[in-house]
């Protein structure tokens, strides 16, 4: 089961790490923080350069410590919020890939959500340096992630809506 839990940390891990270089770094064939600066703000979401860095660094941060089993459950929360928001906001209701559906970034939160309820295994740094946080933090960052999930795509949708409201022409 270890072994297992280290094969699958390793790979999700590692991947998502790579997607969030993409974003900020432009590495891998990405569009960099700009780019997906530019790519957010086309979907509402405003300050769209705060919200490039903060999906860049969930997933490229969250994924490092995912992959290492490193404050449990840490990454898996950050991936977490960057695979709900884009669930709901890019993927919906979609469900398959070959169509843009949400199947992918469900599979890595499934994922996440089981390693962060069974703990990242023997293979890991928290359990080689004792660095695991207290289980009750996962309550505490769900609870922080989810605030922070329907923040973003409330925001995001208010701004859309109100930037494609016509004007009131007053007289």
């Amino acid at each position: 089961m270890d072994l297992a839990l280290l094969f699958l940390r390793l790979t999700v891990g590692v991947l998502l790490a790579g997607h969030g270089a993409q974003k900020l770094f432009g590495w891998f064939g990405g569009p960099g923080l700009r780019g997906t600066a530019g790519w957010l703000a086309s979907m509402g979401f405003r300050p769209a350069g705060f919200w490039a860095l903060l999906a860049g660094l969930m997933e490229f941060v969250g994924g490092l410590l995912f992959a290492l089993g490193l404050f449990c459950p840490v990454g898996s929360l950050a991936i977490g919020a960057s695979m709900i928001t884009a669930i709901a906001k890019v993927h919906w209701p979609k469900v398959w890939t070959v169509d843009g559906g949400f199947e992918l970034p469900f599979k890595n939160l499934m994922v996440v959500v089981a390693v962060a309820m069974t703990g990242p295994g023997a293979f890991s740094l928290d359990r080689i340096w004792g660095t695991a946080l207290p289980r009750e933090a996962l309550w505490s960052g769900i609870a922080v992630v989810i605030s922070g999930c329907y923040y973003a795509l409330i925001s995001s949708t208010l701004a859309a809506v109100s930037a494609s409201a016509e004007p009131i022409a007053v007289k």
